[in-house]
């Protein structure tokens, strides 16, 4: 669709058709979302100087990957005491290292389209934002810059964005992934490919989510950004799109009712106190678990505000949260969800996502650049008004798989689990026991044995190759049946053999 062929008549058609109330009011309880802003206000209240035995049994809970009750996760949201919150991020990282082992997933976001219907008072694609460039890419663009992220940078999995706009329908997103999915480019040694689509799109109803499984999207991502009724209303104007708190809130729910395994939640930190959003998250999980039999997130996002263009609310809210409440609510996420994959992105500095991910992150962005076709243009330098946002750090690839290997993280570009079945409901069971980190370890090696023959730097390569002899030794020592196929397997792709997976 020719985004100058829409006119203003047919793009309220459009939003006027979105919404579906049917697919809200199913999952109501007694009429109502599953969000209570009371009940939560009272339960932080009520749990305020918990004392330490307490707060080390809800530890124990955490270690046995049990989802906490929001009482809990209240009681740790009050801990001041220093001691305990450094028992605190000693249990995250603990649980973090038995779930998923010592590995970080890196993606990257590729933006197909910033034109959008709604006015979010944060965000700089604002429909009224007169600053903002707008851009929906062609598909020839999409897979140009699938192929610099693919074959250059060596990602195997992306993150696509999108606005909420008929431009970037429920069929735009279809073929996007399919072109994304097409691409395959030679590399030195190999050849490079996406391997898993995950998308960041608007809510909607279970018929175009069944369209985005067909042509099989990863995870769908849908953050509410506050779970604060009053919050959520002042910041998203009323008679837009993203008004509409519960046909958002339960995007998630009709998308596992649609077919789609893996959904994502999250929520700007920002905009609200940043306790009563860690309690809205879990309470988020906690219904998903209710509804569809123990499938909770895969994943858990907690971005905060950062600057946009033309955009005063970015520097005007008075919920900007500190980096000493960052590092605490990253650790308690944990310690509440604690099966959940964890990602911090690129908003963030370097020197806080060294801090932080130890704390229990999983996934992270690299080479990151959130202008519309800003992989494939080349350009450097940051421009507000393509972005949606301002990024922190911008290193690339080469340089954060360095410094992880620096940190004895082994990067892991491995997409197997989700091509073997190990989604969904079977996805939960293996995490809470530990099963899956250990077909990710085994993954891993062979994953990073790719990037680094076809994608990186002598320094980096030098580095990578410690964390190799590392992990082999540690899967010799644990998993000694195992260990002779895993090593014909890394000879192969030594060879020039790729995507190879247990």
């Amino acid at each position: 669709m020719n985004t100058q062929q829409i006119s203003v008549k047919d793009e309220k058609k459009w939003v006027g058709n979105v919404i579906r109330e049917d697919e809200v009011t199913k999952y109501f309880v007694d009429g109502k979302d599953f969000i209570n802003d009371d009940e939560i206000v009272e339960k932080l209240a009520k749990n305020k100087n918990p004392d330490k035995a307490k707060i080390r049994d809800i530890l124990q809970k955490s270690r046995a990957v049990e989802t906490l009750s929001p009482n809990e996760t209240a009681a740790l949201l009050n801990v001041e005491d220093e001691e305990l919150l450094e028992e605190m991020y000693a249990a995250a990282s603990e649980i973090k290292k038995k779930v998923y082992d010592n590995r970080i997933v890196t993606f990257a976001p590729l933006y197909c389209s910033n034109y959008c219907v709604n006015n979010c008072l944060y965000c700089a694609f604002g429909s009224e934002n007169k600053v903002q460039k707008r851009r929906r890419l062609t598909l020839d663009e999409v897979r140009n810059e699938a192929e610099v992220l693919a074959g250059e940078i060596g990602h195997k999995r992306l993150v696509v964005v999108y606005g909420e706009h008929p431009v970037s329908d429920v069929y735009f997103i279809a073929d996007t992934i399919k072109a994304i999915y097409d691409v395959k480019v030679r590399t030195k040694n190999g050849f490079g490919q996406i391997r898993r689509v995950n998308i960041n799109a608007a809510p909607m109803s279970i018929n175009d989510l069944t369209i985005l499984r067909n042509v099989g999207v990863g995870t769908y991502q849908v953050f509410q950004e506050t779970y604060n009724h009053k919050a959520y209303a002042h910041v998203h104007p009323a008679g837009t799109l993203k008004s509409n708190y519960r046909w958002r809130i339960y995007a998630l729910h009709r998308a596992l009712d649609a077919g789609v395994d893996d959904v994502a939640i999250g929520a700007l930190f920002g905009l609200y106190d940043w306790r009563f959003e860690v309690m809205g998250l879990l309470y988020h999980a906690i219904d998903l678990e209710r509804l569809f039999g123990g499938i909770g997130p895969h994943t858990v996002s907690f971005p905060r505000l950062e600057p946009a263009a033309n955009t005063p609310f970015t520097n005007e809210s008075r919920y900007k949260v500190s980096d000493e409440d960052f590092k605490k609510l990253v650790a308690i996420i944990r310690l509440s969800i604690p099966y959940a994959g964890m990602i911090i992105t690129a908003r963030e500095s370097a020197q806080i996502r060294r801090e932080v991910i130890p704390l229990g992150c999983t996934q992270t962005d690299a080479s990151t650049r959130i202008g519309i076709g800003a992989y494939s243009d080349r350009y450097n330098d940051q421009e507000a008004e393509r972005q949606q946002f301002i990024l922190g750090d911008t290193r690339s690839l080469d340089e954060v798989i360095r410094e992880f290997a620096e940190m004895g993280l082994i990067t892991s570009f491995c997409t197997a689990g989700y091509r073997c079945g190990r989604t969904g409901e079977h996805i939960m069971k293996l995490l809470r026991t530990g099963t899956e980190a250990r077909f990710c370890k085994l993954n891993a090696v062979l994953t990073y044995r790719e990037w680094l023959d076809d994608f990186a730097s002598d320094e980096t390569k030098k580095v990578g190759e410690k964390v190799i002899r590392q992990e082999m030794k540690e899967i010799k020592e644990q998993m000694s049946t195992v260990y002779p196929s895993l090593v014909k397997y890394y000879r192969r792709i030594e060879n020039g053999e790729r995507d190879l997976y247990f």
